[in-house]
């Protein structure tokens, strides 16, 4: 990925596939773990599962350890923390937004 290409969209990017969102939610929940603990989580095979993991570790949003023959995947909290700065300072944007759409989407008397 370019190096100009915002940090924030990378990860973003990488959080909008259903499967590697689940990754991080598992993580997050459960602490470390290998990419054969993770397996369960999706029916797919070893090999999508390991770039799907490549893809979080590339976004910076998965740290990868190795562990003799393991690679033991744990969140990087700051990436997430950064994540989350970006969407509580848009709260307020948002929050007007969907009122607008929820008074315009409204049934008229």
């Amino acid at each position: 990925m370019s190096e100009s290409i915002d940090p924030l969209a990378i990860r973003f990017a990488a959080l909008g596939d259903p499967t590697r969102l689940a990754i991080v939610n598992r993580l997050k929940e459960h602490g470390p773990q290998s990419a054969g603990d993770l397996g369960d989580l999706a029916d797919i095979s070893a090999p999508a599962m390991s770039r799907h993991l490549k893809v979080l570790h590339r976004a910076g949003l998965v740290r990868r350890d190795v562990d003799k023959q393991r690679r033991i995947y744990s969140v990087e909290p700051e990436a997430l923390q950064a994540i989350g700065s970006w969407s509580i300072g848009r709260e307020e944007f948002w929050t007007a937004s969907l009122d607008r759409l929820a008074t315009h989407l409204s049934p008229k008397e």
